[in-house]
């Protein structure tokens, strides 16, 4: 069993997602903390299911790094395996990253490298591309540039909006992060240790 500390920042629909897989005693994770950067819906999904939640507002230090300490030593308390940034919209500094290296995961609305950024979606859809996906990577100092663990394609349909695509890369989405997340958690995958 590993423990997991998740970061959001929206709706947290990844999240409930693992939450709901959590639930089922043969999962082989358990969320111990939700951390977000603001007063994110999702962390209603957390209270509900009485997971310990933290926020660490940037607009309350003098600086992005004072920040990401602060966010760090709130994550490290809870001694995850593993911390997922599941829709978590700042980027982290590289004193965060380096302090997490190797246990750090991200999901991304693309088939990386293609449409990095927090507009994938629209950024397929304006590029007409005929598809896109998802993408599980290690985050390293860029901005969705770390090594991809996991892809899944998903096609572009015909009249598709951003909403309607991103509704059907959100269900690839939260099947292929409780997947990933057992696989780390079996040690098919690496993560290191603490």
């Amino acid at each position: 069993m590993i423990s997991v500390v998740v970061l959001i920042s929206g709706s947290g629909s990844n999240l409930l997602s693992l939450l709901q897989k959590s639930e089922n005693p043969l999962y082989p994770a358990k969320i111990v903390a939700v951390g977000s950067d603001c007063d994110a819906p999702g962390l209603e999904h957390a209270e509900l299911y009485e997971v310990d939640t933290f926020v660490v507002h940037p607009s309350q230090f003098s600086s992005r790094e004072d920040w990401a300490k602060t966010l760090l030593a709130n994550v490290l308390h809870h001694q995850p395996d593993l911390v997922v940034l599941a829709g978590f919209m700042k980027i982290l500094p590289v004193s965060f990253v380096s302090a997490l290296k190797g246990k750090l995961i991200n999901i991304h609305p693309s088939l990386l490298p293609e449409f990095k950024g927090a507009h994938a979606v629209r950024d397929a859809l304006a590029n007409g591309a005929s598809k896109t996906g998802v993408s599980i990577h290690y985050v390293d100092e860029g901005v969705d540039t770390g090594e991809i663990i996991v892809q899944s394609e998903v096609l572009i349909e015909p009249g598709d909006t951003e909403h309607s695509l991103h509704v059907r890369i959100k269900t690839v989405e939260h099947e292929l992060l409780a997947q990933t997340i057992e696989k780390i958690a079996y040690k098919q995958l690496p993560v290191a240790k603490l």
